[in-house]
């Protein structure tokens, strides 16, 4: 991936052999993306940010409102913390095994990891929680999906993937973001099969909607559900 600039659009240029077709995308942190098929030059690459500009401004204005709503979490008890959609109040407490449990409807974190002063720990806890329980529950997605999209359910893994929800490897391996675990299952079931679809179809063309749109015909509300909502789901 490469920097780039035309005029006042500052951009990220990633090129692919896979890749058919051009496309532009505003990542969660912003930024904007440029995903091109590896020959494409770069004056080509140029005139497509020029044509697309009053888009590009406009998602820009449209990622700024929905991060207005960005919500910061502390560690502390009565803190409210996302699991598959619902809010779970936050309790410190001491004598516990494990780092953080769910039960009785509240997440319990050892008091000991935030009692330092340092967030890391206790940011680690949950990283720890939300990993293990979406490898879990994304195995069983994607073998419930995979023959609906006609492939055969793969492995998958559940990391820290930036700016990114999933991706979906040339290998075609699935990676899964660890805060998808935050998200309502309906979105989380979105999130892979909209990723399984992509070993049909590498680029977000109408081939690759039609395909999304046979499994989940109502993936469109699901979608914006995930553009307005995903700003809240940090800790």
């Amino acid at each position: 991936m490469m920097a780039r600039r035309v005029a006042d659009i500052d951009y990220v240029l990633e090129r692919s052999d896979a890749r058919r077709t051009a496309d532009i995308v505003i990542e969660r942190d912003g930024k904007v993306q440029v995903r091109v098929p590896r020959h494409l030059p770069d004056e080509r690459v140029d005139e497509l940010i020029e044509t697309k500009r009053l888009w590009i401004y406009k998602a820009l204005a449209e990622w700024r409102d929905l991060n207005a709503t960005r919500v910061i979490r502390s560690y502390r008890n009565g803190e409210g913390f996302l699991y598959l959609g619902r809010s779970y109040r936050l309790s410190l407490v001491s004598g516990q095994d494990e780092p953080l449990a769910l039960r009785d409807g509240r997440f319990h974190l050892r008091r000991d990891l935030v009692e330092g002063g340092s967030m890391a720990d206790a940011q680690a806890a949950f990283h720890d929680f939300y990993s293990a329980r979406g490898r879990e529950r994304l195995t069983k997605r994607v073998a419930y999906f995979a023959p609906k999209v006609g492939i055969p359910p793969g492995g998958i893994t559940v990391a820290d993937l930036g700016n990114r929800w999933a991706t979906n490897t040339a290998t075609g391996r699935l990676r899964f973001h660890w805060k998808c675990l935050m998200a309502p299952p309906t979105i989380i079931d979105y999130i892979v099969v909209h990723e399984l679809c992509h070993t049909h179809h590498r680029d977000h063309t109408d081939a690759f909607w039609n395909e999304v749109d046979k499994v989940l015909p109502d993936w469109q509300e699901r979608k914006a559900w995930l553009r307005q909502h995903g700003a809240a789901m940090e800790i």
